[in-house]
């Protein structure tokens, strides 16, 4: 791998920070206090994103994407994971699922969300459906021209904005299989469909301001031409969409610990105590090197397994190994800087309290970082003289 960006890279990262810096953190505090975004501003901010160029930078060129290839993705969730989801979902990614979009659905679903002018939201997680997501309980069955959807989803992010949900639900059995498993479909739901509702969910302490909310489906009918891919395939519409997906947290926690060690290491540098700064104690001073080698490695794994995704021989090891080491390193480099800030970190005027407040979720979503060490545990195994098939190994 080369470790030197390119003048290009450089230029998307002086383009990101900027607009973070001049879009996005003005209007922290405001949403910080409020809970919400209004929708004026997250209209403002979508308009500013798409004259910048940064809009959709996650699609290919052939439906109106930036076209950039993995390792500049990566570059960019860095500089937008220093502020919090609030803001930065109206920089929006369409989720890459999508691109399984076909004839019709690609001018009603796929293209509106390239453009701007609508927006989608993943549905999978249910109250009995967290981890172990095969056992998703959501089930459509095929009545003529409509399927009819009953069931329910939670931890739904952006729901109450979108415009339409990817929804997962299972439409048979593969009795074929080791033991019996789900045959899983995905669906294009219109979010005003008849039998959906949409409710707020409980309020969460991360990114206050992003929304969760429940779906709730009564004999939803969804046309079957809005089946996203093949019936009984909706895993693998979704897989290489996931393990992308974890790469580019990485880089988003990779961002937010450097702004955490950024404001830590300009307070010990600025704090007094004892007649000098408290930087100049070794106890202070550890702590800042520590945060930054774990940084330092933390952005290192994660760029390169980017880099792995732009060649073609990224694992689903690498993935979740770039997801858990950069999670966890951002809880550490964000328990520092409070604990370098001392009663201060706590307070809610400082960037400090919300950066250690928003990091948790980092290690449940997309993935916990037990699920991440299970998918590197299983892939280490698989590789040992003698290892059991695949089929033989329990799933999450």
């Amino acid at each position: 791998m080369d470790f030197q960006l390119t003048t290009e890279h450089q230029l998307l990262i002086r383009t990101a920070r900027q607009f973070v810096e001049r879009e996005l953190l003005p209007y922290e505090d405001v949403v910080e206090r409020s809970g919400d975004v209004p929708t004026e501003l997250a209209a403002q901010i979508r308009q500013r994103a798409i004259e910048v160029g940064l809009y959709a930078f996650n699609m290919p060129e052939s439906v109106g994407g930036a076209g950039l290839d993995a390792l500049s993705q990566a570059l960019i969730e860095r500089e937008l994971g220093k502020v919090s989801w609030a803001l930065q979902v109206s920089v929006a990614r369409p989720s890459k699922i999508l691109m399984a979009c076909s004839g019709e659905q690609a001018e009603r679903y796929l293209l509106p969300c390239v453009r701007g002018d609508k927006l989608d939201c993943f549905a999978l997680t249910e109250p009995g459906a967290g981890s172990d997501a095969a056992s998703i309980r959501t089930r459509a069955e095929r009545d003529g021209d409509v399927y009819l959807i009953n069931g329910a989803k939670h931890f739904i992010s952006h729901a109450g904005e979108a415009d339409f949900a990817i929804v997962f639900a299972v439409t048979g059995v593969d009795e074929s299989a080791v033991r019996p498993r789900n045959q899983v479909t995905a669906f294009l739901v219109d979010s005003d469909t008849p039998g959906l509702t949409i409710r707020r969910g409980p309020r969460c302490v991360s990114n206050r301001g992003y929304h969760q909310y429940e779906l709730f489906f009564d004999d939803c009918p969804v046309p079957a031409d809005r089946v996203l891919g093949q019936v009984g395939e909706g895993w693998q519409v979704a897989n290489e969409w996931l393990i992308a997906g974890r790469v580019m947290v990485a880089a988003s926690c990779v961002g937010q610990a450097q702004r955490a060690f950024d404001l830590a290491a300009a307070w010990a540098s600025e704090r007094q105590q004892f007649g000098r700064p408290i930087g100049d104690n070794q106890g202070v001073s550890f702590l800042l090197a520590d945060m930054a080698t774990r940084l330092r490695c933390a952005d290192l794994l994660a760029l390169e397994t980017a880099w792995r995704m732009d060649q073609g021989c990224m694992s689903d090891a690498d993935a979740a190994m770039a997801k858990l080491f950069a999670s966890e390193t951002l809880a550490m480099v964000a328990d520092n800087a409070v604990q370098i800030y001392g009663g201060m970190g706590l307070m809610d005027e400082t960037p400090v309290e919300r950066i250690w407040r928003n990091a948790r979720i980092e290690r449940i979503w997309e993935g916990t970082s037990e699920i991440q060490r299970h998918i590197i545990g299983k892939s280490i195994l698989r590789q040992q003289p003698g290892a059991r098939t695949s089929a033989a190994i329990a799933q999450p």
